[in-house]
């Protein structure tokens, strides 16, 4: 027992790697730090891109690596035990993806059009998002952050000529919608731009001297390095690269590319599974899902076909929101009809607050029908549940309140947020995840509607189901574009075939999962885990089991693998069993 911690030797060794690997991640990652509200970093953008910065990310691993090797697992409590496997499996998958045989397949793709640094970095400058701005010396750091912003689109042009060089590239397809983003970036011009928005509303006791040096310097870095690097990006794109890029869409087609996606299965899922079983067990869900939909086509005495019932939801004018003021106002009330219940199935809910936004217009075109942002650790930022109103006429009120419970509450809000307010875990657990645990959690919390009270409109249950089947089929065509060689159009049409989701909302998906591959697996492999898990423990323990206590135990030691979530409830089941 080490003196005075409480701790045997081996836990405090554990406990040191544990902070000081943090430490030594938030320095080389400072977006991370600054999403945590820990502003000691806020003036750095971060590397992200470069040879040095893959140098030290694996160098990092196998130094954290070999300290763990060091520590006797055996000596350490049950919950030491549990974040020594994670800590393992987690960098074990980091060092693969750093590794010869992967990096040079993804390095040179640094950005698309879902997840591209050009998606993601306005979001923080918005003045919306993690970065605050509060005081003169908040407005600097953004100033800061976007001379380095500049100097990464540069960067990424020479990754993509590195690309170009060994063959390995993106599709035409992700190219045209980078170039399409670039276009409408650039039409915003300076005072319009996202990265100019703060600029417009300064806190009070900001004096105004400093708010016309700081207008000034802003407007400066986004007129003569910003947009001459988006036009330097796009010009290269689209003269440059788009010849040469790949008309197949699928990893499959590309140099390197079968390779890649069996680690990303594996990387998503966390789990050893090949495409060809995600394939079958992707068709097996749809069949199933699909006698449900029947089920509910025959409760409201819908008398055409399934496909004929798709089409009626998809066209129906009552079955469109009227506004977007009023496709907002309906997830409001559907917040607190969900506030009213769900402490009758969590011990504990998160104290960060949970607003309700629509998505910001710059993005809206590209993006998803909801996503949600996580909130700061202290709460002093909420989190946020972003609803898409683009395309009204495409947007449908049978799929509000599943989407509210996937992405809000007790969706990505109470797993996200209860993992980041449990300050007793090491920091890895609680800002750290995987996939599959966190997209299968906010798919299984659609299954809670029962629970919850929500749902009671047969409509609104097809809306569940619809959900349901929209991520088993992301099984079946996400494998098919990269493991079968399907097409978009494709891929496209068995979307629309064996659901009701619009076009648009098809289509965006389709381009999704051909812009990440393999990241639209998790939802559904990590939902079924967690099913099987509660069923196994209400077999297990009947009628003394308490799903609130389930729920905490699935919830409240941060985002696991699959396999060791399984070998934890294995052992509260056993526990509870005595």
């Amino acid at each position: 027992m080490a003196p005075g911690t409480g701790r045997t030797d081996a836990s405090v060794a554990l406990h040191a790697l544990f902070k000081e690997s943090d430490e030594d991640s938030l320095r080389r990652n400072p977006l991370n730090a600054l999403f945590r509200g820990d502003m000691r970093y806020a003036d750095q953008l971060g590397d992200m891109i470069s040879d040095a910065y893959f140098d030290a990310e694996r160098a990092a691993g196998e130094r954290d690596m070999a300290a763990l090797r060091r520590i006797d697992r055996d000596a350490l409590s049950s919950t030491d035990q549990l974040a020594y496997d994670v800590f393992q499996r987690q960098t074990e998958l980091a060092l693969r993806a750093l590794g010869p045989d992967i990096l040079p397949l993804s390095r040179v793709r640094p950005i698309d059009h879902f997840n591209g640094i050009h998606v993601f970095y306005p979001d923080i400058a918005s003045g919306q998002s993690a970065a605050p701005f509060k005081t003169v010396k908040d407005y600097q750091d953004s100033i800061s952050r976007h001379h380095q912003y500049a100097r990464i689109i540069d960067a990424s042009i020479a990754r993509f000529r590195e690309g170009l060089a060994t063959g390995v590239v993106q599709p035409k397809l992700v190219v045209r919608n980078v170039i399409d983003q670039l276009d409408l970036q650039l039409k915003e011009g300076v005072e319009g731009s996202t990265f100019y928005a703060p600029l417009k509303a300064f806190p009070a006791d900001i004096p105004a001297a400093d708010q016309a040096r700081l207008r000034a310097e802003t407007a400066a870095v986004i007129r003569d390095e910003i947009q001459p690097a988006y036009r330097r990006l796009r010009d290269f794109l689209a003269n440059k690269y788009l010849p040469h890029a790949r008309e197949g869409v699928g990893l499959l087609h590309m140099k390197g590319g079968p390779k890649l996606y069996a680690f990303l299965i594996e990387q998503n899922t966390t789990l050893p599974l090949s495409a060809e079983d995600v394939h079958k067990l992707g068709l097996s869900e749809v069949a199933r899902i699909q006698r449900e939909m029947e089920a509910v086509k025959t409760q409201v005495g819908f008398k055409g076909s399934l496909s004929q019932f798709f089409e009626f939801l998809r066209t129906d004018p009552k079955f469109r929101p009227a506004s977007k003021e009023a496709l907002g106002n309906e997830y409001y009330a559907i917040g607190k009809r969900v506030d009213a219940r769900v402490g009758e199935i969590f011990s504990t809910l998160p104290k960060t607050r949970l607003e309700i936004r629509p998505v910001p217009d710059y993005r809206e075109k590209t993006d998803a029908a909801g996503s949600y942002m996580q909130g700061a650790p202290d709460g002093s930022r909420p989190g946020i549940f972003y609803y898409n109103s683009y395309d009204l006429p495409s947007r449908s009120t049978w799929g509000q309140e599943t989407l509210y419970l996937h992405e809000g509450a007790p969706g990505h809000h109470f797993q996200i947020s209860l993992a980041q307010e449990n300050a007793d875990l090491p920091a890895f657990m609680r800002f750290g995840g995987n996939t599959a645990y966190v997209e299968g959690w906010a798919l299984y919390a659609e299954t809670l509607w029962d629970e919850l009270g929500l749902e009671t409109d047969p409509y609104q249950r097809f809306g569940g189901l619809n959900d349901e089947m929209l991520r088993a089929m992301r099984l079946v065509v996400d494998s098919g574009i990269h493991a079968k060689g399907w097409t978009r159009d494709q891929a496209i049409k068995y979307m629309l075939d064996n659901s009701s989701m619009s076009r648009t909302d098809a289509t965006s998906e389709v381009e999704r999962y051909i812009a990440i591959p393999g990241q639209a697996l998790s939802y559904k492999i990590g939902q079924l885990k967690i099913l099987e898990l509660r069923a196994e423990a209400e077999r297990a323990l009947g009628d003394k089991i308490d799903l609130k206590e389930f729920h905490a135990q699935v919830l409240m030691t941060g985002s696991l693998p699959m396999n060791i979530l399984e070998q934890k409830i294995d052992r509260w089941i056993a526990s509870k069993r005595g």
